[in-house]
């Protein structure tokens, strides 16, 4: 991708204690051509100023988005971690071992499942049009419940 695409979009949101919230749908930022992302290969982006780092997990080929840093070393280098699975009270979840120490992340929560006092942000990642889209925000971030590209 030459560079990147946005698409932000506004939206009204449920009632609250009798006020209409305006929600800000997520600001989608074309990441690559679905074709180029590789299952159980990771591809780091920017998003927002912020790296992140996109899979596609075989055996379903469902996507994925982190974020690319690594809590225990300080380095931006998840998007080069291990694709997986470990099972977690009897289901297999996917996951990706950080390529510094190992440590392995929840793709589904971001949580690390050697340490749950450390997670990794979770961005809203889709497919459209043939381009793999993330989210400019991580997921719950600033109020940002849409999770789904237009």
């Amino acid at each position: 991708m030459n560079g990147a695409t946005t698409i932000e979009a506004d939206r009204i949101g449920p009632e609250r204690d009798g006020r209409t919230l305006t929600e800000r749908a997520p600001t989608w930022i074309d990441v690559c051509a679905s074709a180029t992302l590789k299952l159980d290969r990771g591809v780091a982006c920017l998003a927002d100023g912020q790296q992140v780092a996109v899979f596609r997990v075989s055996p379903t080929g469902q996507l994925f988005a982190v974020s690319n840093f690594d809590p225990f070393s300080g380095a931006f280098v998840v998007s080069r971690g291990l694709i997986g699975s470990r099972t977690v009270d009897g289901r297999a979840r996917p996951m990706v071992a950080s390529p510094m120490y190992k440590d392995a992340f929840d793709l589904e929560t971001g949580v690390c499942l050697d340490d749950d006092s450390q997670r990794l942000d979770r961005f809203a990642v889709s497919e459209h049009d043939g381009v793999v889209r993330v989210s400019a925000r991580p997921i719950g971030y600033g109020g940002d419940l849409a999770t789904r590209a237009p």
